[in-house]
């Protein structure tokens, strides 16, 4: 029986009865493998068993517990910068789970303000990720040609990653964290034609193949972000990179024509806070596609004093 089952009958057999005709509502959200969905064998060696979370007003409270968590109260809307701030395992975990007693409906409201990006934050967001890929793209080439055949493993490796964060954007689902990213890759409807080559990239000893599989999987990427609608589309097809002897996306252009349908004041005001390089946007993205430290993403006192870094100046200019 998994953790939100065993959580569910806890709640029904042994807290809902000491509740009745108390106004409450009773949620398993927050931290956790079982909150995911993930929990197995392993899981019950830590912080897992009969749990469930009870919110009652003028106890603790369903603003006050999204708040603990996020950073902000979602009850009073959600900013350009809370979403750029918060890390999307912090969603995830919040919006997946299960809920158990809601009678006025404060939960399903609350999840439903942090369900998904407006579209220019997902404009932004997607171009971003677009632009991290373009950044590194054609040097899994170039330090394979050179015969540095781990740092080409290592820049595949880190493309991979950042293909499969694209996914989930395009997929708009929260991207759990590090250990539950593959497992929840493999739940997306692209996962079908992209794991073949993302894990070709990874395994193969040729570097052209290497390469190629990249390429494979961006296009499959830039057709999918083609049918999104955000951006005029694009030629998905790889190209030649400048006159040498490496294929890429070029996935940048993608980082062009998504930028330039973004609308939203804030987000037009980072993008010239930050600048240009040639006609690139210089985009930090999200906290996740600017910060890859665990004790940054995983605490809001920390995440939420990361505006600066983002481009987003002063708290209260975002």
């Amino acid at each position: 029986m998994n953790g939100v089952e065993i959580s569910r009958r806890h709640y029904l057999s042994s807290v809902a009865p000491g509740l009745r005709g108390v106004r409450h509502a009773a949620a398993l959200i927050g931290p956790g493998s079982e909150v995911l969905g993930y929990d197995d064998d392993v899981s019950p060696d830590h912080d897992f068993g009969e749990r469930v979370q009870i919110f009652r007003p003028g106890h603790e409270t369903v603003g006050e517990f999204f708040a603990a968590w996020l950073g902000f109260d979602p009850g009073d809307g959600v900013t350009v910068a809370d979403w750029l701030l918060t890390p999307t395992q912090i969603f995830a975990s919040l919006t997946r789970g299960a809920v158990f007693h809601d009678p006025d409906g404060e939960l399903a409201r609350y999840r439903a303000a942090i369900a998904w990006y407006p579209d220019d934050v997902w404009r932004y967001a997607l171009a971003a990720g677009w632009l991290k890929v373009s950044q590194e793209e054609a040097f899994v080439a170039r330090t394979g040609s050179t015969g540095d055949d781990l740092g080409s493993r290592v820049l595949a490796g880190r493309l991979v990653r950042e293909l499969m964060r694209l996914a989930f954007l395009v997929e708009r689902r929260w991207a759990p964290y590090a250990k539950w990213l593959g497992r929840a890759f493999g739940e997306l409807s692209l996962a079908a034609r992209l794991t073949a080559p993302l894990k070709t990239a990874m395994a193969t000893e040729s570097w052209r193949e290497r390469q190629e599989m990249i390429c494979t999987a961006g296009s499959t990427l830039a057709e999918a972000t083609n049918g999104l609608g955000l951006c005029p589309a694009l030629d998905p097809s790889p190209r030649q990179y400048y006159t040498r002897d490496i294929r890429v996306l070029a996935a940048d252009r993608f980082t062009v024509a998504l930028a330039a349908e973004i609308t939203d004041p804030v987000l037009l005001g980072v993008i010239d806070r930050v600048g240009r390089r040639h006609e690139i946007p210089k985009l930090p993205g999200t906290i996740d596609q600017a910060i890859d430290s665990t004790d940054v993403v995983g605490a809001a006192a920390r995440f939420r004093t990361a505006g600066p870094l983002l481009g987003l100046g002063r708290p209260d200019t975002a």
